[in-house]
């Protein structure tokens, strides 16, 4: 399962965040499509299967290790990082 902003698709950039699970049945996943919102139903929970018809272009992205972030647009613009916890973040 993933959580994505499904309102927002067909707008850019194209934002995903894997996070490192705490618990083996967590989402990982956060994408989202333009403006980011705070609301706390801007992500629906999906499963990832249906990425390939939703957003396609982020299927490579998928395999990124968690701590990974990305941004990709429609223009070609990519951006690919990780970011490392914080020593007492673990």
């Amino acid at each position: 399962m993933v959580a994505l902003a499904v309102q927002t698709i067909g707008k850019m950039p194209i934002y995903g965040v894997r996070v490192i699970k705490e618990h083996p049945d967590d989402i990982e996943w956060f994408i989202h499509c333009g403006e980011f919102s705070g609301e706390d139903d801007f992500y629906k929970p999906i499963h990832a299967s249906h990425l390939s018809e939703m957003l396609p272009a982020i299927e490579k992205y998928l395999a990124l290790s968690q701590g990974f972030k990305f941004i990709i647009d429609d223009s070609g613009y990519e951006d690919v990082w990780q970011d490392f916890p914080e020593e007492g973040d673990l």
